[in-house]
C-alpha cells in the first residue's frame, strides 16, 4: 500500500480540484475523507502523514472504485460539519450519529466493530451504572463524542458527574493513573494500545456499548449515492477474491 494521500491546506475544503490524473493521465474524482485520531485505526504520524488500518481499507476501496482519496484529520466538531455541509465527502467511521441524521448515507459494508467501555482503577468497586457516577469524575477524550444513554449521564445535573478532558488515551491513563478522575470513557482498542505502551497493568472495564464502523458519505458530496454504491461495490468485489477485509 502506497502512502495515504493528504493536503496540507487551511482552508475549509480540501482542494480546489474536483479530478485527479493517474500516471496514465486518466482523471479521477476525488474524495475529501475526514477522519479524526483514533488509532490504531485512523490517526496521523509524528510527521502528520495520515495512517491507521481504516484509513488504509478507505484507501483501497476508493481506488478499486476509480476515485482518488485526499485525507485530512479533523476535530471531531469540524468533521461533522464539514460532512454536514459537503465539503468532508466520506468518513470511515460510526453510523447513527445525532449529529449527522439526514445529512449522511451509510454502507451496507461493515468495516469492524468497536466496544465504548467504562474503565476504572482497581481500588474502585464495580459501579452500579448510572447511580455510582453521581459525584464522580469522569476522563473524557476531547473532540470525541459520545452515545446515548452515556452522554445524557454527563450532562445530567442529578448525578452532577465532573468532566475532565484529555486529548490523549495516554494521557487519560496516566489522569486515572494519578487519581485526576475516577473513572476513563473510552473505547477498548485505543485505550489497549496506550496501556501497553505505558507498560501499564491491565485495568477493570466495563462494556457499554459496541458499535458497527462504516463508510458515511455525506449527502451533499457530488453524486453521493453513486459514491457509496460504488464503494460498497468494491467491498463485495475484493470479499469475493477472498480478501479479508475487516478491521481486526
Amino acid at each position: 500500500m502506497s502512502r495515504l494521500s493528504c493536503l496540507a491546506l487551511g482552508a475549509a475544503l480540501f482542494c480546489g480540484l474536483s479530478f485527479a490524473q493517474t500516471e496514465s493521465g486518466q482523471p479521477l474524482p476525488v474524495v475529501n475523507v475526514g477522519f479524526y485520531e483514533f488509532p490504531p485505526y485512523t490517526y496521523s504520524a509524528a510527521d502528520g502523514t495520515p495512517e491507521g488500518s481504516a484509513l488504509r481499507l478507505t484507501e483501497r476501496l476508493l481506488k478499486h472504485a476509480g476515485y482518488h482519496p485526499v485525507f485530512r484529520s479533523l476535530p471531531g466538531a469540524r468533521l461533522y460539519a464539514g460532512l454536514r455541509d459537503g465539503s468532508v465527502h466520506l468518513w470511515p467511521g460510526a453510523p447513527g450519529k445525532e449529529e449527522l441524521k439526514g445529512h449522511t448515507l451509510e454502507s451496507r459494508s461493515v468495516l469492524g466493530e468497536f466496544d465504548l467501555a467504562l474503565y476504572f482503577r482497581r481500588d474502585t468497586l464495580l459501579p452500579r451504572l448510572p447511580e455510582d457516577l453521581g459525584g464522580r469524575g469522569i476522563i473524557l477524550i476531547s473532540g470525541y463524542s459520545y452515545w446515548k444513554p452515556y452522554s445524557d449521564w454527563l450532562s445530567d445535573p442529578a448525578l452532577n458527574i465532573e468532566q475532565h478532558r484529555t486529548s490523549s488515551h495516554t494521557s487519560a491513563l496516566e489522569m486515572l493513573q494519578r487519581h485526576r478522575g475516577d473513572f476513563l470513557l473510552d473505547y477498548v482498542t485505543p485505550v489497549e494500545q496506550a496501556r501497553q505502551r505505558l507498560g501499564m497493568a491491565e485495568l477493570p472495564y466495563v462494556v457499554l456499548h459496541r458499535l458497527r464502523s462504516k463508510l458515511i458519505v455525506s449527502r451533499r458530496a457530488p453524486d453521493a449515492q453513486k459514491l457509496l454504491d460504488a464503494l460498497d461495490g468494491a467491498y463485495e468485489e475484493l470479499e469475493a477474491q477472498g480478501e479479508d477485509l475487516r478491521l481486526p
